[in-house]
């Protein structure tokens, strides 16, 4: 498997090297020089297989003899470990639930995936793996418990001051070992520039040996194409088909994932891309200029970003043709007050709690089959994390019916930990390098 840069598509570099690499020094993001299309006979058979299998084939399908079949399997079936059900609201709408790995969040199946992708191509003695990690909420907690513990490596997580829920900073600031947080005094857009700026750094490069858990990086995006095929086997066995995802999109490499499961053949009828009042990406579906933004502060925290990175991918896999990702692709943006109106009205509809980044992905479907009434569709919206993440969003009603999971009571008696830093990089880059014991 070979991959070049979405600026650079003459330059060739291994996926173990784009793997701990993340970003490429011209600033562009990794993509397969050569996406291949999966076999036939297990694209008209998904319904026969369960998760880990389809996770297997699709992987092995795209990395192309990278890992030996046997080693894929083992890293497979140890960090797929959990289940992503398709539960039925009605007979034209379903929800595909992403929240029951360790984070309770859709993260879990990348960071985990990620984490013992780069523990595969570690060898003893060599120089300690950093992984540098931008955060809007739930990416963090993911990756800390995707690498904690992991011999050899060190995770550094930034994360926007007063920007993340109470749950999801916990999950971010009571690992301890070899996870450690910083909050930033600034946005999410603020705390991926630094992140991305210290991997071009040539200083902090020749130190350190830098890597990204973002969804910038190419091992993120892989496992998340796993969950769309098993979402449309699960509906093939319902006899179901002419699927519709509605996608939470933030920095869009979930739904990039999904187009990336497209180009290798998935049967899908078409995306929505989801958005709160971040609405860069749907201003430009919707026949705008793209026009990256400063992020805005919603309920819906995790997706406010204003500057998707992963858009990058998704041009380059259209070829930066506007005409022809509409035909595909569908944006709507959504604001706080319709937000929490949505999960009032899933809960009183369907007695089904979402959290307001599902919430987003459930109101963009609805307009979309509003507006195509006579196209056979089975809808599916993406949810994303757990409800009990969120509790400040929800009425007594509805949070009176959330359950809340054993490793989020856990959480309530450990220390919380978190360095505080502004948003200049300056400060950032004398952090890294006083944290190994030097000085700029």
């Amino acid at each position: 498997m070979k991959l070049y840069s979405t600026n650079n598509k003459t330059a060739e570099v291994s996926f173990q090297e784009a793997v701990f690499n993340s970003l490429p020094q011209d600033k562009g993001l990794y993509m397969p020089h050569e996406i291949l299309r999966l076999p036939d006979d297990f694209l008209e058979n998904l319904n026969q297989f369960d998760l880990p299998e389809i996770a297997f084939r699709v992987a092995d399908n795209l990395l192309q003899g990278v890992i030996p079949s046997e080693d894929l399997r083992t890293i497979i079936n140890d960090a797929i470990n959990f289940p992503a059900p398709v539960v039925q609201l009605t007979e034209d709408k379903y929800v595909l639930e992403l929240f029951h790995g360790p984070s309770l969040a859709f993260k879990d199946f990348g960071a985990r995936f990620m984490s013992r992708i780069m523990a595969y191509f570690l060898r003893e003695g060599e120089k300690e793996l950093n992984v540098l990690v931008a955060t809007s909420g739930d990416t963090g907690g993911a990756v800390a418990l995707g690498f904690l513990g992991v011999p050899n490596t060190l995770v550094t997580i930034l994360y926007p001051k007063g920007k993340v829920s109470e749950i999801q900073e916990l999950q971010l600031t009571t690992n301890g070992q070899n996870i450690r947080a910083i909050e930033i005094d600034g946005t999410f857009d603020d705390c991926q520039a630094l992140v991305k700026q210290a991997f071009v750094d040539a200083e902090l490069n020749e130190k350190f040996r830098l890597t990204s858990a973002n969804s910038i990086n190419i091992a993120r995006l892989i496992p998340q194409t796993f969950y769309y095929f098993n979402a449309v086997a699960q509906l093939k066995r319902a006899g179901k088909t002419d699927v519709v995802f509605s996608v939470p999109s933030g920095n869009f490499g979930n739904i990039g994932a999904g187009l990336l499961a497209w180009k290798m053949g998935l049967p899908v009828k078409h995306f929505i891309a989801a958005t709160n009042a971040n609405d860069t990406v749907p201003t430009f579906l919707n026949g705008g200029i793209y026009q990256p933004k400063t992020s805005v502060a919603t309920i819906s925290n995790a997706m406010d970003v204003g500057n998707p990175s992963n858009w990058a991918r998704i041009m380059d896999v259209f070829k930066e043709d506007q005409n022809e990702i509409t035909k595909l692709v569908s944006g709507y943006s959504f604001n706080d007050v319709q937000t929490a109106d949505a999960i009032r009205q899933v809960y009183s509809m369907y007695n089904y709690v979402v959290c307001p980044h599902t919430a987003i992905a459930y109101l963009a479907l609805e307009v979309w089959q509003k507006q195509h009434p006579q196209q056979e569709n089975t809808g599916v919206f993406l949810a994303t994390a757990h409800p009990c993440k969120f509790p400040d969003v929800f009425t007594d009603e509805i949070a009176a019916e959330i359950e809340i999971p054993k490793q989020v009571l856990e959480l309530m008696d450990k220390p919380k930990k978190a360095d505080s830093l502004g948003i200049d990089y300056a400060s950032f880059k004398a952090y890294l390098l006083a944290e190994a014991g030097t000085s700029i």
